[in-house]
Protein backbone atom coordinates (compact mmCIF):
# COMPACT_ATOMS: atom_id res chain seq x y z
CA UNK A 1 0.00 0.00 0.00
CA UNK A 2 1.60 3.49 -1.08
CA UNK A 3 2.16 5.90 1.28
CA UNK A 4 -0.01 8.69 2.02
CA UNK A 5 1.27 12.01 1.22
CA UNK A 6 0.04 14.89 3.15
CA UNK A 7 -0.01 18.65 1.17
CA UNK A 8 0.31 21.60 3.12
CA UNK A 9 -1.11 24.65 0.86
CA UNK A 10 0.09 28.40 1.73
CA UNK A 11 -2.47 31.18 0.88
CA UNK A 12 -0.33 33.86 -0.09
CA UNK A 13 -2.40 37.43 -0.28
CA UNK A 14 -1.44 40.41 -2.42
CA UNK A 15 -1.42 43.96 -0.78
CA UNK A 16 -5.03 45.66 -0.86
CA UNK A 17 -6.53 41.67 0.06
CA UNK A 18 -9.30 41.83 2.71
CA UNK A 19 -7.87 40.74 6.22
CA UNK A 20 -4.32 42.05 5.39
CA UNK A 21 -2.52 45.12 5.67
CA UNK A 22 0.52 46.13 3.21
CA UNK A 23 4.09 47.51 4.27
CA UNK A 24 6.08 49.48 2.46
CA UNK A 25 9.77 50.27 2.04
CA UNK A 26 11.27 53.44 0.45
CA UNK A 27 15.25 54.18 0.04
CA UNK A 28 17.05 56.62 2.71
CA UNK A 29 18.21 59.82 1.26
CA UNK A 30 21.31 59.90 0.88
CA UNK A 31 22.42 56.82 1.55
CA UNK A 32 25.64 55.41 -0.19
CA UNK A 33 25.01 52.45 -0.36
CA UNK A 34 21.66 52.52 -0.86
CA UNK A 35 19.51 51.75 2.31
CA UNK A 36 16.21 50.24 1.78
CA UNK A 37 14.04 50.74 4.57
CA UNK A 38 11.07 48.26 5.69
CA UNK A 39 8.40 50.09 7.32
CA UNK A 40 5.62 48.26 9.46
CA UNK A 41 2.11 49.55 7.85
CA UNK A 42 0.98 51.97 10.53
CA UNK A 43 4.23 53.89 9.38
CA UNK A 44 5.03 55.97 6.21
CA UNK A 45 8.18 57.30 5.41
CA UNK A 46 7.43 60.98 5.70
CA UNK A 47 6.78 60.46 9.63
CA UNK A 48 10.43 58.07 10.17
CA UNK A 49 12.10 60.89 8.59
CA UNK A 50 10.41 63.81 10.57
CA UNK A 51 10.64 62.29 13.69
CA UNK A 52 13.19 63.47 15.60
CA UNK A 53 14.92 60.70 16.97
CA UNK A 54 15.50 59.16 14.11
CA UNK A 55 16.75 61.77 12.71
CA UNK A 56 19.23 62.10 15.37
CA UNK A 57 20.34 58.35 15.28
CA UNK A 58 20.30 58.29 11.76
CA UNK A 59 22.90 61.79 10.94
CA UNK A 60 24.82 60.25 14.01
CA UNK A 61 25.30 56.96 12.87
CA UNK A 62 25.96 57.92 9.27
CA UNK A 63 29.12 60.14 10.48
CA UNK A 64 30.31 57.44 12.68
CA UNK A 65 30.31 55.24 10.02
CA UNK A 66 32.27 57.77 7.67
CA UNK A 67 35.42 57.81 10.64
CA UNK A 68 36.19 54.73 9.11
CA UNK A 69 37.61 56.36 6.20
CA UNK A 70 40.06 57.38 8.30
CA UNK A 71 43.52 55.09 8.01
CA UNK A 72 44.29 55.15 11.60
CA UNK A 73 40.83 53.72 12.55
CA UNK A 74 40.15 50.17 13.82
CA UNK A 75 37.63 49.22 11.15
CA UNK A 76 39.35 50.86 8.10
CA UNK A 77 40.47 47.95 6.40
CA UNK A 78 37.05 46.20 6.81
CA UNK A 79 34.94 48.77 7.35
CA UNK A 80 31.15 48.27 8.15
CA UNK A 81 27.91 49.57 6.19
CA UNK A 82 24.43 50.15 6.71
CA UNK A 83 22.97 47.52 4.42
CA UNK A 84 19.23 47.96 5.81
CA UNK A 85 16.88 48.67 8.46
CA UNK A 86 13.95 47.14 9.41
CA UNK A 87 11.07 49.00 11.49
CA UNK A 88 9.48 46.26 13.93
CA UNK A 89 6.93 48.55 15.59
CA UNK A 90 6.06 52.15 16.78
CA UNK A 91 3.74 53.53 19.26
CA UNK A 92 2.01 57.03 19.10
CA UNK A 93 1.25 58.74 21.91
CA UNK A 94 -2.39 60.63 22.07
CA UNK A 95 -2.73 58.52 19.41
CA UNK A 96 -1.03 60.44 16.70
CA UNK A 97 2.68 61.57 17.56
CA UNK A 98 4.85 59.32 17.12
CA UNK A 99 6.74 58.54 20.49
CA UNK A 100 8.96 55.07 20.87
CA UNK A 101 10.08 52.88 18.07
CA UNK A 102 11.66 49.68 17.34
CA UNK A 103 14.14 48.86 14.84
CA UNK A 104 16.90 46.44 13.15
CA UNK A 105 19.43 47.70 11.46
CA UNK A 106 21.28 45.75 9.52
CA UNK A 107 25.07 46.74 9.89
CA UNK A 108 28.20 44.11 7.96
CA UNK A 109 31.21 44.58 6.41
CA UNK A 110 32.61 42.83 3.15
CA UNK A 111 34.01 40.05 4.98
CA UNK A 112 30.11 39.19 6.28
CA UNK A 113 31.16 40.26 10.09
CA UNK A 114 27.99 41.58 11.53
CA UNK A 115 27.70 44.78 14.42
CA UNK A 116 24.15 44.43 16.91
CA UNK A 117 21.58 46.37 15.40
CA UNK A 118 18.17 46.23 17.36
CA UNK A 119 17.49 49.56 18.31
CA UNK A 120 15.18 51.26 20.92
CA UNK A 121 14.38 54.85 19.80
CA UNK A 122 12.73 57.24 21.94
CA UNK A 123 15.21 59.98 22.01
CA UNK A 124 16.72 62.55 24.61
CA UNK A 125 15.43 64.46 27.73
CA UNK A 126 17.11 65.88 30.62
CA UNK A 127 17.71 65.39 34.29
CA UNK A 128 18.19 67.66 37.36
CA UNK A 129 20.19 67.19 40.23
CA UNK A 130 19.00 69.80 42.47
CA UNK A 131 20.32 70.68 45.39
CA UNK A 132 18.96 72.76 48.84
CA UNK A 133 21.26 73.79 51.38
CA UNK A 134 20.04 75.98 54.41
CA UNK A 135 21.53 80.03 54.19
CA UNK A 136 22.95 79.75 57.55
CA UNK A 137 25.48 77.47 56.49
CA UNK A 138 28.95 79.27 55.54
CA UNK A 139 28.87 79.51 51.24
CA UNK A 140 31.02 76.94 49.27
CA UNK A 141 30.58 74.23 51.49
CA UNK A 142 29.14 70.52 51.28
CA UNK A 143 27.65 71.08 54.95
CA UNK A 144 24.38 69.75 55.12
CA UNK A 145 23.03 69.30 51.53
CA UNK A 146 19.79 68.13 50.37
CA UNK A 147 19.51 66.63 46.61
CA UNK A 148 15.42 66.40 45.46
CA UNK A 149 14.49 63.15 44.07
CA UNK A 150 11.50 61.76 42.83
CA UNK A 151 9.67 58.74 43.42
CA UNK A 152 7.32 57.53 40.86
CA UNK A 153 6.11 54.03 38.74
CA UNK A 154 8.45 52.93 36.10
CA UNK A 155 6.90 49.81 34.85
CA UNK A 156 9.57 49.06 32.27
CA UNK A 157 11.70 48.51 35.54
CA UNK A 158 8.73 46.30 37.23
CA UNK A 159 8.77 49.32 40.12
CA UNK A 160 5.42 51.53 41.53
CA UNK A 161 8.49 53.48 43.51
CA UNK A 162 11.81 54.18 41.88
CA UNK A 163 14.02 57.03 43.46
CA UNK A 164 15.26 59.12 40.72
CA UNK A 165 16.89 62.71 39.71
CA UNK A 166 13.92 64.35 38.75
CA UNK A 167 14.01 63.60 34.53
CA UNK A 168 11.93 65.66 31.98
CA UNK A 169 12.49 68.51 29.15
CA UNK A 170 13.84 72.12 28.43
CA UNK A 171 10.35 74.33 27.18
CA UNK A 172 10.82 76.55 24.10
CA UNK A 173 12.47 78.97 26.64
CA UNK A 174 14.81 76.70 28.57
CA UNK A 175 13.69 76.03 31.73
CA UNK A 176 13.01 72.80 33.44
CA UNK A 177 9.21 71.27 32.80
CA UNK A 178 7.06 67.69 32.60
CA UNK A 179 5.52 66.06 35.42
CA UNK A 180 8.59 65.87 37.80
CA UNK A 181 8.78 70.01 37.28
CA UNK A 182 5.19 70.36 37.77
CA UNK A 183 5.70 68.14 40.87
CA UNK A 184 8.52 70.31 42.26
CA UNK A 185 6.36 73.45 41.51
CA UNK A 186 3.26 72.33 43.04
CA UNK A 187 5.20 71.10 46.34
CA UNK A 188 7.72 73.44 47.28
CA UNK A 189 6.93 76.91 44.98
CA UNK A 190 10.30 76.60 43.27
CA UNK A 191 10.62 76.98 39.59
CA UNK A 192 14.10 76.20 38.02
CA UNK A 193 15.08 78.97 35.10
CA UNK A 194 17.03 78.32 32.33
CA UNK A 195 19.81 81.22 33.70
CA UNK A 196 20.21 79.35 36.79
CA UNK A 197 21.43 75.96 35.09
CA UNK A 198 24.45 74.42 34.61
CA UNK A 199 24.84 71.95 32.15
CA UNK A 200 27.17 69.09 34.08
CA UNK A 201 27.51 66.94 30.63
CA UNK A 202 28.37 69.67 28.43
CA UNK A 203 31.41 70.75 31.32
CA UNK A 204 32.93 66.79 31.69
CA UNK A 205 32.71 65.67 27.68
CA UNK A 206 34.39 67.80 25.45
CA UNK A 207 32.34 67.88 21.68
CA UNK A 208 34.45 66.48 19.25
CA UNK A 209 37.50 68.28 17.97
CA UNK A 210 37.29 66.92 14.38
CA UNK A 211 35.48 65.08 11.53
CA UNK A 212 37.55 62.35 12.76
CA UNK A 213 35.63 62.23 16.13
CA UNK A 214 32.37 60.21 16.50
CA UNK A 215 29.79 63.37 16.48
CA UNK A 216 27.71 61.36 19.89
CA UNK A 217 25.86 63.89 22.26
CA UNK A 218 27.01 65.74 25.02
CA UNK A 219 25.33 63.60 26.81
CA UNK A 220 24.93 60.46 29.29
CA UNK A 221 24.14 57.26 27.32
CA UNK A 222 22.37 55.26 29.97
CA UNK A 223 21.76 51.55 28.04
CA UNK A 224 24.20 52.08 24.46
CA UNK A 225 23.51 48.67 24.18
CA UNK A 226 19.67 48.67 23.31
CA UNK A 227 18.18 52.47 23.12
CA UNK A 228 19.58 55.77 21.80
CA UNK A 229 18.02 57.74 24.92
CA UNK A 230 20.69 60.17 25.78
CA UNK A 231 20.29 62.67 28.56
CA UNK A 232 22.15 65.76 29.38
CA UNK A 233 22.44 66.67 33.55
CA UNK A 234 22.10 69.57 34.56
CA UNK A 235 23.03 70.89 38.21
CA UNK A 236 20.81 73.92 40.01
CA UNK A 237 21.83 74.96 43.57
CA UNK A 238 19.73 77.10 45.98
CA UNK A 239 20.30 78.46 49.37
CA UNK A 240 16.85 78.54 51.14
CA UNK A 241 16.27 79.28 54.45
CA UNK A 242 16.72 76.66 57.41
CA UNK A 243 12.87 77.01 58.53
CA UNK A 244 11.72 76.68 55.24
CA UNK A 245 14.63 73.27 54.32
CA UNK A 246 12.87 71.75 57.64
CA UNK A 247 9.49 72.51 56.46
CA UNK A 248 9.85 70.28 53.20
CA UNK A 249 11.74 67.81 55.02
CA UNK A 250 8.98 66.72 56.85
CA UNK A 251 6.53 67.34 53.73
CA UNK A 252 8.71 65.46 50.90
CA UNK A 253 8.99 61.92 52.01
CA UNK A 254 8.62 60.03 49.58
CA UNK A 255 5.06 58.30 51.04
CA UNK A 256 2.15 59.03 48.51
CA UNK A 257 -1.19 59.51 49.35
CA UNK A 258 -3.75 57.87 47.67
CA UNK A 259 -3.81 57.73 43.70
CA UNK A 260 -0.63 59.75 43.57
CA UNK A 261 1.86 59.29 40.69
CA UNK A 262 4.69 61.71 41.34
CA UNK A 263 6.05 62.03 44.76
CA UNK A 264 9.35 64.21 46.09
CA UNK A 265 12.22 63.13 49.05
CA UNK A 266 14.80 64.44 50.41
CA UNK A 267 17.90 63.26 50.47
CA UNK A 268 21.50 64.16 52.00
CA UNK A 269 23.98 64.48 49.57
CA UNK A 270 26.46 62.01 50.66
CA UNK A 271 23.19 59.40 50.21
CA UNK A 272 22.42 59.95 46.96
CA UNK A 273 24.52 57.00 45.75
CA UNK A 274 22.30 55.01 47.59
CA UNK A 275 18.96 55.80 47.96
CA UNK A 276 18.84 56.72 43.85
CA UNK A 277 21.49 53.88 43.36
CA UNK A 278 19.16 52.07 40.79
CA UNK A 279 18.78 54.99 38.67
CA UNK A 280 21.67 55.44 36.08
CA UNK A 281 21.15 59.13 35.31
CA UNK A 282 21.29 59.12 39.77
CA UNK A 283 24.59 58.06 40.01
CA UNK A 284 25.96 59.35 36.80
CA UNK A 285 24.82 63.10 38.25
CA UNK A 286 26.40 62.33 41.09
CA UNK A 287 29.94 61.19 39.51
CA UNK A 288 29.67 64.46 37.60
CA UNK A 289 29.03 66.53 40.37
CA UNK A 290 31.36 65.55 42.59
CA UNK A 291 34.08 64.93 39.54
CA UNK A 292 33.84 68.63 38.41
CA UNK A 293 33.93 69.89 41.95
CA UNK A 294 37.03 67.92 42.43
CA UNK A 295 38.69 69.74 39.08
CA UNK A 296 37.38 73.13 40.20
CA UNK A 297 34.83 73.11 37.92
CA UNK A 298 31.87 74.18 39.75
Amino acid sequence: MLPRLRLTVRHFHPPGYPGTTAMSTFTLPNSEPKVPVNLTPDLSADQLLAFPAFKTWISTLQHSLSTQQDPSHAFNPAPYKLRKIDIQSVDFFGGKRLGFLKLKADISNDNGEKLPGSVFLRGGSVAMMLILQPDDVPENTEDEKQVILTVQPRIPAGSLALAELPAGMLDDSGTFAGGAAKEIAQETGLEIPASDLINMTELAIPPASSDNDEQLQQAVYPSPGGSDEFIPLFLWQKRVPRDQLKGWQGKLTGLREHGEKITLMLCPLDQVWKLGGRDAKTLAGWALYHGLKRDGRI
